[in-house]
């Protein structure tokens, strides 16, 4: 926890009172969290033994229940670190990519052409209002 210890000539360490900048993350390896499950796991309850493991490994007993946990789900492997922060997204391959493009392009063209019929449709009833005759077409069907 960023704490540093001297030893002095007597051969007791001292904590330095010195905080560093930035706090370090302790880091377990999935062998000593197996360790210290297993110690917990052998400490009789009600004599104190599992509350001395933990106070002198410097952990909390939520740490103990977590890798209890993972143990009891995967073996050693539920035990080994995993990467912390954002999980990453899925790469898109570039024909997904052009497959989404050509979906929002086909969406605008839809409400483009629909709005075009929208307008076709008004001026044939004001022409039809107004008695002005259109020239048939063929190409739209016909409808008038």
């Amino acid at each position: 926890m960023g704490v540093v210890v001297t030893v002095e000539k007597s051969g007791r360490g001292v904590p330095d009172p010195e905080v560093s900048d930035k706090p370090v993350r302790r880091r377990f390896t999935a062998e000593y969290k197996l360790k210290i499950v297993r110690a917990a796991d052998e400490c009789e309850l009600g004599t104190g033994d599992l509350g001395e493991l933990l106070r002198r490994e410097g952990l909390y007993s939520s740490n103990l229940l977590t890798w209890r946990r993972q143990r009891d789900e995967g073996g050693l492997a539920g035990l080994e670190p995993k990467k912390r922060g954002r999980k990453p997204t899925k790469r898109r391959d570039a024909v997904a990519l052009e497959v989404e493009r050509l979906k929002r392009e086909n969406a605008r063209l839809e409400q483009r052409l629909e709005n075009a019929e929208l307008i076709i449709s008004v001026q044939k009833k004001l022409a039809k209002l107004l008695g002005i005759k259109l020239p048939k077409d063929d190409r739209n069907g016909g409808d008038e």
